[in-house]
């Protein structure tokens, strides 16, 4: 926790001649709407398959079997692999290059996916997207906590994250829209959904080039005096980001010594499972209850837009609180009451139906949360962008058992999906707990001088000080 910093920051805003009222909208504006709609368009490009199989893809591509879980399957492999190298190109190449280039790749990678013939195909375009896309969320959630401090960041992290649920109504929408294009240019319907929202991305990339920001100490945005006060504002907060510092093998692997890295990944891992089964099988789910293809398409958007405005209540909640772990388990307990009306409701598909937006609300609600609060206890260039990439690509593996627990021969009820859902739902929550005791114990350690560098903290060097980031003892963690 804590403890209130206003008029130490007020103090220097009035050093550095800032307003600063004036200088977060600048920042806000520079920042939060460019990636969200980055983010945006690379979660719609990673789920409108499930919008395309309700138009027919599958038995087009003459998929058997497994073969369409495999293909979900495929997209996280290069997904997880790459996430924490690309954390490390976006230090190298600057975030606006690095993240509008792997964008206007996997735009492109969208449209081929439109002509694909066969299942071989199919799982080739999967690939290459989750190739492409590896480094846009957790580059995005690096690049926002260079920004902000701990109190400021949640409700623009919530914000980005609910970018997902936006893509998941608009894909829904989007695909209402296109089932007039069924026929176009000798094109089936389910095709013109990746032509069409992969052209859209790819124009969006250039023109994003131009329009992301960079880190702090690299954006042409501010000016001077206001470099220096976001520096030092977020010094005050967190520690030296020590920007200037090269991140090795050997330094990264020091990280991993932190049971904090390995715990947000594990409690990331639990969400994320039942986080894209409802991304990829919520379609699925609402045309079983006898929805013709375009009724299930709209349909599959009111659940979306319902957790977009119970994210970002969620997220002022927490903020005005100075609280995570009480709205993030709140918010995984709706889910699994969603979970739970699927799971025993059979025959009144109103209430299965309204059972998704308990699902949505409470998945996507929590997620930003608990990525926000473990990311945050991290400071410093070296140790969240380690963290960060970590959490998020271990997480991500959760993708692949998603994509095997909701099945065909399940349908309709995917009674094996759903109660997997909430195992690793529940299991996400006895991570968040175990996580919070663990801040606890290390906050008290700092406090009565037994913290593990308390002993040796003055006779370290400056970098060697800035290096270590949260491990500093006057660093306290936020609950």
């Amino acid at each position: 926790m804590t403890t209130n910093t206003n008029p130490t920051i007020d103090e220097l805003a009035a050093q550095f001649g800032v307003n600063r009222r004036k200088l977060q909208f600048k920042i806000d504006i520079n920042i939060v709407p460019a990636i969200c709609i980055l983010y945006l368009l690379a979660f719609l490009d990673r789920v409108n398959i499930s919008n395309a199989a309700v138009y027919g893809m599958s038995k087009d591509l003459g998929l058997v079997g497994n073969q369409y879980n495999i293909a979900l399957t495929i997209f996280f492999v290069p997904y997880i692999i790459c996430e924490i190298p690309s954390n490390y190109l976006l230090k190298r190449f600057k975030p606006h290059t690095w993240l509008s280039s792997c964008m206007i790749c996997f735009g492109a990678v969208t449209i081929g996916q439109g002509f694909v013939q066969n299942f071989g195909q199919l799982v080739a375009t999967r690939f290459l997207l989750g190739l492409c896309e590896a480094g846009m969320f957790p580059g995005c959630f690096y690049l926002l906590a260079m920004w902000y401090t701990r109190s400021e960041s949640q409700t623009r992290w919530s914000f980005f994250f609910a970018s997902t649920t936006l893509a998941g109504a608009f894909g829904g929408l989007i695909a209402y829209g296109i089932h007039s294009l069924e026929g176009a240019h000798g094109l089936e319907g389910w095709r013109w959904i990746f032509i069409i929202e992969g052209a859209v991305t790819s124009f969006c990339a250039i023109v994003l080039f131009w329009v992301i920001a960079d880190f702090p100490e690299d954006s042409k945005f501010l000016k001077e005096n206001e470099r220096e006060y976001i520096k030092a504002k977020l010094t005050l907060d967190a520690g030296d980001s020590k920007s200037e510092s090269s991140l090795t093998l050997k330094s990264a692997a020091k990280i991993f010594k932190d049971w904090k890295v390995w715990l947000s990944g594990f409690a990331y891992f639990g969400c994320v499972i039942p986080a894209y089964g409802y991304a990829y099988f919520a379609t699925s789910i609402i045309k079983s209850f006898g929805h013709t293809p375009i009724h299930t398409q709209i349909m599959s958007v009111y659940p979306w837009i319902c957790a977009f405005g119970w994210s970002m209540g969620l997220a002022y909640a927490s903020s005005f609180c100075k609280n995570r772990f009480f709205f993030c388990l709140s918010s995984f307990v709706i889910a699994i009451a969603g979970f739970g009306i699927l799971l025993g409701e059979k025959i009144n598909i109103n209430v299965r139906y309204g059972s998704l937006f308990l699902v949505a609300s409470g998945l996507y609600g929590a997620m930003p949360i608990l990525v926000c609060w473990t990311n945050m206890n991290f400071s410093g260039h070296q140790r969240r962008a380690v963290g960060t990439g970590w959490q998020v690509g271990f997480g991500n593996i959760g993708g692949i058992i998603a994509t095997f627990s909701f099945i065909a021969k399940d349908a309709p009820f995917y009674i094996k999906g759903i109660s997997i859902a909430i195992s690793m739902t529940c299991f996400s929550m006895i991570c968040c707990v175990i996580y919070l005791l663990g801040l606890m114990r290390d906050n008290k350690s700092k406090a009565n001088g037994t913290w593990m560098l308390s002993a040796e903290w003055e006779n370290m060097t400056a970098e060697e000080k800035a290096i270590a980031g949260d491990l500093d003892p006057n660093f306290r963690y936020n609950y």
